[in-house]
């Protein structure tokens, strides 16, 4: 699938389910922006010994903060409401895989919370795209549009620094096990109205 190497695409049908219940996919949505920043955050505060590294995701993590406001701002102007916080069974599902492969030192919890980060933007991008070429409703298919370039941008962060910092670790072959993962489990997903669901 393109720059983004995922084996599995998204049904586009998906955004049939998406379109019955606008509220619930941006209250989804917007709480998925507001852990990524959460996310970027804590690979900071674990790792604040690479100063390129901090000053990159301070950045991202400062965007996906302006994507949570985004979202947040169109929930207002549609007159929804940001209801609570969604479980997202699908990063669950990813984390349990990190917390499995990390043999225990420092680089590889870094390179397995990096390329666990870079495979969440990843997806996400994916489903932005199907979003911003199947909703009808223009207003979102032009937000999520610009989203998806956002998304693409933050994946190729996470890919970057785990290269950089994997220093015995073999990031390619690793890479591919996670996307192998990942295509195992999405094949689960995609019939709830919510980004990974």
């Amino acid at each position: 699938m393109g720059v983004l190497r995922l084996e599995l695409p998204t049904d586009p049908r998906w955004v049939n389910i998406v379109e019955k219940n606008i509220e619930e996919i941006l209250t989804d949505h917007a709480w998925c922006e507001q852990k990524a920043a959460t996310n970027a955050i804590t690979i900071i505060t674990n790792n604040s010994e690479h100063e390129d590294l901090v000053t990159d995701l301070l950045a991202l993590a400062k965007e996906e903060l302006d994507h949570f406001e985004q979202v947040h701002d169109i929930i207002k102007k549609r007159g929804l409401k940001l209801g609570r916080e969604r479980k997202d069974d699908y990063v669950n599902e990813l984390a349990q895989y990190m917390k499995r492969s990390n043999n225990g030192s420092r680089v590889s919890g870094l390179v397995e919370r990096l390329l666990f980060s870079a495979m969440i933007e990843a997806r996400s991008c994916e489903r932005f795209k199907v979003l911003s070429e199947n909703i009808q409703d223009e207003e979102l298919s032009k937000f999520y549009r610009e989203l998806m370039e956002s998304e693409a941008g933050h994946y190729t962060t996470f890919i970057t620094y785990a290269r950089k910092y994997g220093k015995g670790i073999d990031v390619e072959k690793r890479w591919r096990e996670w996307i192998a993962f990942e295509a195992q489990i999405i094949a689960n997903y995609g019939n709830k109205e919510t980004i990974h669901g």
